[in-house]
């Protein structure tokens, strides 16, 4: 903008000297011819008295010194045809000027004053001073440089005077842009002091005023989800001692496993939602202990189910950039669409591996052999089945955290296909 502005200003200035300063030095240039002809004609003048009543001589001589004094030359034609001074031909204008007329016309090396002497016994008189092109133009070639230098001085000072007023029209908005990106960034604190033309104060006004509303409204979102979780506590401790209660030691200790693992849950969304404006941390987990956890939990729900459980995972440790309870979270529910959306019996596979040619990227997919997925099923809160379509979201946000993404496809044999792609562990200064 700042330069479109400058450029803006420099082409009006140029134009607008343009159209002063052409036909200012166009001027210039007819004020010294005619100021040189004014000369030649007054010197011709004077020698008018002296053509008109002297002998040649006397002519020859007034007609040497002015020659010599002006340093233009001089002819003198009489009646008779002889020249005295400048051996020049006789030129047209000579020819008129003999038959009593008296003019100023142009020649080859410049300009010539002709001028009719009558009132000779013998005739008509003429009398030619030429001047030349140099004198015509005296002092203009200086004119026009001074023309032009002060038609650059003045270009240079308008541009300076637009990027001035441009200054105080970019530095708000750049300030205004740095603001929205600290916004974008979550530094929720970020505010722009307002500055500029009132349109400028205004929208700085607007935006902190949007960035003290995106605080209150956060705010008040992870107070809600903290109470919320808080809730849940309640129903988790009946769900345990209910657990504690059953008879056979192996369910008890599954369901308080699980009841556990949900506990864990909830207490790190409290913690989440009550989270402030503390540094990140660069988060890591270790893929191969935490998949192979997770199918063996979910192991014990295909037997009875009846489903086959195809597992191909790599040995770890298999660190990714991704915190362990995000990565837990991730992977039960990609197992837990396959047990929600096909029937009892349907078979399905894990692979966790190192992905080809990517340095440190980690594969973890879960292929099945039901229907399949609709299109647009990764798409947050989208379910053709009824649930709150919240697992795949999830997922991708795992991998997005560990700057990785999701991938849907079909399987060879039908079913669906999904791909977690997990990135490396980030160093603190990444």
């Amino acid at each position: 903008m700042r330069a479109r502005l400058a450029l803006l200003v420099a082409a009006v200035s140029v134009l607008t000297l343009i159209a002063f300063l052409v036909p200012l030095a166009l001027l210039v240039r007819t004020v010294a011819e005619d100021r040189a002809t004014v000369r030649a004609t007054a010197d011709a003048q004077s020698l008018v008295p002296v053509v008109g009543t002297a002998d040649a001589a006397t002519i020859r001589l007034t007609v040497e010194q002015l020659a010599a004094e002006s340093g233009r030359p001089v002819s003198v034609f009489l009646p008779d045809g002889t020249v005295l001074g400048a051996q020049t031909p006789r030129t047209p204008a000579v020819a008129l000027a003999a038959r009593g007329q008296s003019l100023t016309g142009e020649s080859a090396a410049g300009r010539e004053v002709v001028i009719a002497v009558q009132g000779r016994a013998d005739g008509t008189g003429v009398i030619r001073i030429a001047v030349p092109q140099h004198e015509l133009t005296a002092g203009v070639t200086r004119a026009w440089l001074v023309l032009a230098l002060l038609g650059v001085i003045l270009v240079l000072i308008g541009l300076l005077v637009a990027d001035r007023l441009a200054r105080t029209l970019v530095r708000p908005i750049s300030d205004l842009s740095a603001v929205s990106h600290r916004l974008a960034n979550a530094e929720l604190d970020a505010r722009v002091t307002p500055a500029g033309p009132p349109e400028l104060r205004e929208v700085a006004g607007a935006l902190n005023h949007l960035a003290t509303r995106i605080q209150v409204l956060l705010v008040q979102e992870r107070e809600q989800v903290a109470d919320l979780s808080h809730q849940l506590r309640t129903p988790l401790t009946a769900l345990r001692l209910e657990a504690e209660s059953l008879r056979d030691p192996d369910d008890a200790a599954r369901i308080t496993a699980a009841a556990d693992g949900l506990e864990r849950a909830v207490t790190g969304l409290i913690r989440q939602a009550r989270w402030r404006h503390a540094p990140a941390q660069p988060a890591a987990s270790d893929a191969a202990a935490i998949v192979a956890d997770r199918v063996a939990f979910w192991s014990v729900l295909a037997e009875d189910t009846g489903r086959a459980v195809t597992l191909d995972l790599t040995p770890g440790p298999l660190p990714v950039g991704v915190a362990a309870d995000n990565l837990t979270a991730a992977v039960d529910a990609l197992l837990g669409n396959v047990f929600a959306h096909t029937p009892d019996g349907t078979p399905f596979a894990v692979r966790l591996a190192r992905a080809a040619g990517e340095a440190g990227e980690v594969v973890l997919t879960v292929a099945d052999e039901g229907p399949g997925m609709p299109a647009g099923a990764i798409r947050r809160g989208a379910s053709a089945a009824g649930s709150t379509g919240l697992g795949l979201d999830i997922a991708r946000r795992a991998a997005q955290a560990a700057g990785g993404r999701l991938e849907l496809r079909a399987g060879p044999q039908g079913g669906a296909q999904v791909l977690l792609r997990l990135g490396p562990p980030r160093s603190p200064n990444a």
